[in-house]
């Protein structure tokens, strides 16, 4: 076992000072100039819709329309690569030619939202991330450009409250220039996050939409539980025929034998009776094994963070546990958890070609998260079948969601999110190598 600290690998994988700031800046810098084309497509829907009346509006309106959807759906793409908030598009735009389809578009809700979003963005979410690069700007022209332009500049030369008169003010100014620069620069994650929940306010898809995918979502998830159910049902009468009732089955047999050769030959009675002991020791390990394939005992006893740790300590792979989970999860959660997370172990070990796997177990805003990396080979894909798509069956009966990042020649990350509550305020966060 290998003490490490928790956060460290995240911080990491989200870019230090100054790289990170730097990034999450030019990504402020690429949505204040977005928010130009986001006006001249939505001043092209309105004139659209004020052309109406006069026929010329049914022509222009769904190439606007889908302009303007593209331009949204680009945003929420951001949204989700740069900060991890996941925005769910509305349904597509209708299709078809001509008046018919103009009609379409303008009973689609999610075509209202775009457009209320297209005139609300300029007001509200580029002055957001606004402030960070004006701060960056103004502490530029104070460091850079004061210290040769301040005697050039006049006797009123301000840089914001400092009189620009002197060396020693001439200094100052530079020096708060500075200082803007590292407060603009810290301030633009944080931008870039506000910038991210104010375009999912407006940018979801609607109530009704998310509604309508939930119900169809709880339907064919419940379809799935009951044919994953039967299927487990029918594996274990399978193991009970096959394993303990077989050996069950061959004891009794044994047992009749030894009984008969009690008075004739004592000798032999007692080494079938020996047969028995043994047979009945291997009956017993079959519906151990059984019942450990149904739901490990240390799960019950110890929760998911040690259950996982013994999967770590069977698995031949380099494998490193991180838990940070405040407490114990609801029992079918954590089984499902479990079960994915030995699923994607074994599929590590045997087709990603890779020596270490990381795997780290978090508990945040009512969410489960299992992380599970290695640095194989990559090139998976839940498409093809196979243990992915059954992981994926395994965390619907729970409401949960597989997200795959695996591109060809790696690494492969798999992220698991399972809807739960903690129910205690219990922390663990420690690192086991197995």
């Amino acid at each position: 076992m290998t003490e490490r600290r928790a956060g460290t690998a995240v911080r990491g994988q989200a870019g230090g000072w100054p790289d990170g700031t730097v990034r999450a800046l030019l990504r402020c810098q690429l949505l204040s100039l977005s928010a130009f084309a986001v006006t001249a497509l939505g001043t092209l829907v309105v004139g659209a819709l004020l052309l109406l009346p006069v026929g010329v509006g049914r022509s222009l309106l769904p190439g606007a329309a889908t302009r303007l959807r593209g331009l949204s759906d680009r945003y929420r793409s951001w949204a989700t690569r740069w900060t991890g908030t996941r925005i769910s598009p509305p349904d597509p735009l209708p299709e078809g030619d001509g008046r018919r389809r103009a009609g379409a578009v303008l009973a689609d809700e999610g075509f209202w939202r775009d457009v209320r979003w297209a005139w609300l963005e300029p007001w509200v979410g580029g002055p957001l991330v606004a402030v960070p690069l004006a701060l960056v700007w103004f502490g530029l022209f104070g460091a850079l450009a004061q210290p040769f332009l301040w005697r050039r500049l006049g006797p009123d030369n301000w840089y914001a409250f400092v009189l620009v008169d002197s060396t020693p003010s001439m200094l100052a100014a530079a020096a708060l220039g500075l200082l803007c620069v590292a407060a603009g620069l810290r301030l633009a994650p944080a931008a870039l996050r506000l910038h991210a929940r104010w375009s999912r306010r407006t940018l979801a898809a609607p109530y009704t939409t998310e509604l309508v995918r939930r119900v169809e979502h709880l339907t064919g998830t419940r379809a799935e539980a009951l044919d994953a159910q039967a299927a487990e049902l029918r594996r274990i009468e399978r193991d009970l025929h096959d394993g303990a009732q077989a050996r069950l089955v061959a004891l009794g047999m044994t047992l009749d034998a030894a009984t008969r050769l009690l008075d004739s030959d004592p000798a032999a009675a007692r080494d079938l009776l020996r047969e028995v002991r043994a047979s009945s020791a291997r009956a017993l390990q079959d519906l151990r094994d059984l019942v450990h394939g149904i739901h490990p005992p240390i799960l019950t006893d110890r929760g998911l963070g040690d259950a996982v740790r013994s999967l770590a300590l069977d698995c031949f792979l380099d494998t490193h546990v991180t838990v940070e989970l405040p407490g114990r999860c609801p029992a079918p959660v954590e089984a499902a958890a479990y079960f994915a997370v030995a699923e994607l172990l074994a599929n590590a070990a045997k087709h990603g070609g890779g020596r270490e796997v990381t795997i780290r177990l978090a508990h945040a805003d009512g969410t489960l998260t299992a992380t599970v990396a290695d640095d194989g080979r990559g090139g998976a894909d839940p498409g093809r079948g196979g243990g992915l798509r059954g992981v994926a069956r395994r965390l619907g009966t729970v409401d949960g969601t597989l997200a795959l990042h695996s591109p060809p020649g790696g690494p492969t990350t798999v992220t698991l999110e399972i809807p739960c509550a903690s129910s205690s305020p219990k922390t663990s966060s420690c690192s086991g190598t197995g």
